[in-house]
């Protein structure tokens, strides 16, 4: 019996654009930009910075080093917070509306400079803050390793002692579904256009 959700956040709560963050990158002159980023990953400082093991700082040095004009933070964060688009209200009221009947966790995939910035925000449209929505949140900047590293999926079981087996997950990468699948947990793949509250009445 499913007791609570664990969802992604990008590509199932927020929607997000990889091409916008590239497009801002580059117009800060920062032409190997699409070396660095993907649909479902990162590599690079931007990979260091999503598993925290680099500062935002360092983060920023590191980004400089491809840029051949001087920038200033302002313009690195605010062209890496061009990969998110933003969270639609419906989706908000449908995670209230399902913490009444189950426990609601998210697991993301982010950085500390989306997180305080533009992730933050998006989720004050109703008033409240990202915690009126969720039981709990385990990031990777925080976990210190991503998904599919099974270690910060055992982050979020050991956290707030929750079970697999009585967790469905829904994440739009499928390695990630895969992983949370092999480590006992309910998976719910989320294609392109869907909408997970609609997956989840299909499914439970």
């Amino acid at each position: 019996m499913i007791k609570n959700l664990l969802f992604d956040l990008g590509g199932v709560i927020m929607d997000i654009r990889r091409e916008n963050c590239e497009k801002s990158f580059r117009a800060l002159g920062m032409a190997d930009i699409s070396e660095f980023l993907g649909d479902y990953g990162q590599k690079g400082p931007f990979a260091a910075l999503e598993a925290g093991q680099i500062s935002e700082s360092e983060f920023r040095d590191a980004v400089r080093l491809h840029i051949p004009r001087q920038v200033t933070d302002e313009e690195i964060d605010r062209a890496l917070n061009a990969f998110l688009i933003g969270i639609p209200r419906r989706r908000l009221e449908k995670l209230r509306e399902l913490r009444r009947k189950y426990r609601i966790y998210m697991l993301s995939n982010t950085n500390s400079i989306m997180w305080d910035r533009d992730i933050s925000e998006a989720f004050r449209q109703e008033g409240g803050s990202v915690n009126d929505y969720f039981d709990g949140i385990v990031t990777s900047y925080e976990a210190g390793c991503c998904k599919p590293d099974p270690r910060i999926f055992h982050a979020v079981t050991e956290r707030f002692g929750i079970a697999p087996e009585e967790t469905l997950f829904l994440d739009d990468s499928k390695s990630n579904i895969e992983a949370a699948s092999r480590l006992g947990f309910g998976a719910l793949h989320m294609p392109p256009g869907s909408e997970y509250y609609n997956l989840i009445e299909q499914s439970l």
